[in-house]
């Protein structure tokens, strides 16, 4: 087994070293976590459908002029990305009220927003993620305005596409996370998608249904969480044959 030096490891991937500088290697765990990190669990499976899945729309998107940290998948568990400078936000896109936004604002979970709302949250486990304004961003120097500026259109651009992609695989995008990063090339920086598209981080309704597809399966004790992800992963045409394999993380060197 390769043994790779570990740059970071977090609630669902590693990153280890890249091949050559300025690449990273993401490893994609079977690890699940809910409610900041107060529940756990083990999604048998999940992290070789996330890779596929994550890997599918990176590319999509990528065809449509989004630029991402995404190079190209090397094995079932293992992506190659760019290295870039994290933004610690985390800008979640809501086209139907559903999770925290329902308990804030007492609206009933389904019901349709009149227009996607964007919500922007600071990275921090310590204090539980807490929900930011723009003024929070700009003032703390956690993002530029014109880097703003650049993260809310790419989102509102990944929301349209996604949504028409998903509805035409019957599900519906309810809401979802996305995270940015500052790639540096030569001396020009630019903002790209980072991190995963997958149903960790997206709510995916089944349109006739409302049969829930997604994370929330684990977080309410639904059940055939499994399931609910290749579900997903089947109706996108990438389920992998024989089901998810799984793959050992390489050891690592501290």
């Amino acid at each position: 087994m390769s043994r790779r030096r570990r740059i970071y490891e977090g609630k669902a991937k590693v990153l280890f070293e890249g091949p050559e500088p300025g690449t990273l290697v993401q490893y994609f765990k079977d690890d699940a976590t809910a409610f900041n990190n107060q529940k756990k669990g083990v999604i048998t499976g999940k992290g070789v459908l996330n890779n596929r899945i994550s890997e599918y729309l990176m590319t999509r998107l990528g065809e449509i002029g989004v630029p991402t940290h995404f190079v190209r998948r090397l094995n079932m568990r293992e992506q190659l990305i760019r290295e870039v400078e994290i933004i610690p936000i985390e800008v979640v896109v809501r086209n139907v009220a559903a999770g925290s936004l329902s308990k804030r604002f007492g609206i009933p979970e389904g019901t349709a927003l009149p227009r996607s709302i964007v919500e922007y949250y600071y990275k921090s486990e310590e204090l539980g993620n807490p929900m930011v304004s723009e003024e929070h961003i700009t003032a703390f120097g956690w993002a530029a305005p014109q880097d703003l500026d650049d993260m809310v259109a790419l989102s509102l651009r990944v929301n349209d596409y996604l949504s028409g992609l998903f509805l035409g695989i019957g599900l519906r995008l309810v809401d979802f996370k996305l995270e940015f990063g500052r790639l540096w090339e030569n001396e020009e920086m630019r903002i790209v998608l980072a991190d995963e598209i997958s149903p960790d981080n997206c709510r995916l309704w089944d349109i006739k249904t409302n049969e829930k597809l997604d994370k929330d399966r684990f977080r309410q004790d639904l059940g055939k969480v499994e399931e609910a992800y290749q579900e997903v992963a089947r109706r996108l045409g990438i389920l992998p044959e024989g089901g998810p394999v799984d793959v050992k993380a390489p050891k690592t060197i501290q």
